[in-house]
């Protein structure tokens, strides 16, 4: 199994590096897909994540899900519409796409909101309600292979919904 994490600028290091090294614990390979601007793109603290493919070359079929991190960075992932159709196209061949925290603005971008049931950082709440969303304030909604979370305390149960998700693809 692959998984490509999303990477930009300002991201949340938590919401970046606990996904991506619990996923490998169990086995699943964990890639960070940036936007192809830079080698290395600093978390709000300044902390590296360096690219190990740009979205350019990243193809959804080598792929069996995308987790989308939150911070500043998705306002900044978002802007690319590469990031918002590989998220987009994820989701419509029914791959992983899991969002944490403002990670809902990308799926607002990426069109494929309206309908689902989701949750997020309350600040996006409007945003994520008005792509057509009905928002649910838990600490994990799944809604298919849709899966999102509000904030990095959150991290445990998102992580255990994509772990299971994956496991149940195999």
């Amino acid at each position: 199994m692959k998984v490509a994490v999303l990477i930009e600028d300002h991201y949340q290091v938590l919401e970046v590096w606990y996904p991506y090294l619990r996923l490998r614990e169990e086995g699943i390979e964990t890639i960070f897909v940036g936007t192809g601007t830079k080698d290395s793109y600093q978390s709000k603290e300044g902390y590296p994540a360096k690219e190990e493919l740009s979205i350019k070359e990243a193809d959804v079929n080598t792929f069996d899900g995308v987790v989308v991190p939150g911070g500043y960075a998705p306002d900044v992932l978002r802007r690319y519409e590469e990031i918002n159709m590989f998220v987009k196209n994820m989701y419509q061949k029914k791959k992983l796409v899991a969002a944490i925290c403002h990670a809902g603005w990308v799926l607002v971008s990426a069109g494929i909101l309206k309908g689902k049931k989701a949750t997020c950082f309350s600040a996006i709440k409007d945003d994520v309600i008005n792509a057509g969303a009905e928002f649910i304030d838990k600490e994990v909604v799944v809604d298919g292979n849709l899966i999102t979370s509000r904030n990095p305390y959150d991290l445990p149960a998102f992580c255990t919904q994509i772990i299971k998700f994956l496991k149940e693809r195999t």
